[in-house]
């Protein structure tokens, strides 16, 4: 089966070639998303990592939901961070509040250098249909 490749109507645009998402025999593979508020990629993004971080996951939602998915398919994510020592603990506390106990996916997490129009945090997720 060909993969399908997701442009999501209402996700942010894009900052690079890239889809929104590409699904392959019912796995999803799910872009890292960054704090854009809108779908312009030249809006400025939140202040903070506790605001970035709820935008990206709002914004990871919309690709999921677009997918006809939702958060309890996700089965891991990738989340990247560039001021690590300073945001690790405060991402992790909004990022727990998106899964419940005991259900939540695997993840990794790493310090870069940096992300894209000078965000602090993106995560991509891996989902299974």
């Amino acid at each position: 089966m060909a993969p399908i490749f997701h442009m999501i109507a209402g996700a942010p645009d894009t900052v690079a070639p890239y889809s929104h998402a590409v699904e392959a025999d019912g796995w999803v593979f799910v872009t890292g998303q960054m704090p854009f508020v809108g779908t312009s990629v030249d809006e400025p993004y939140p202040e903070g990592i506790e605001a970035q971080t709820h935008q990206v996951m709002k914004n990871l939602e919309t690709v999921l939901k677009g997918c006809g998915l939702g958060l309890a398919n996700v089965v891991s994510a990738r989340v990247f961070l560039t001021w690590f020592d300073a945001d690790f603990a405060a991402m992790n506390a909004v990022y727990a509040s998106y899964f419940a106990p005991g259900k939540r996916p695997a993840r990794t997490c790493v310090g870069v250098t940096g992300l894209a129009k000078g965000a602090r945090v993106e995560i991509d997720f891996v989902a299974r249909r």
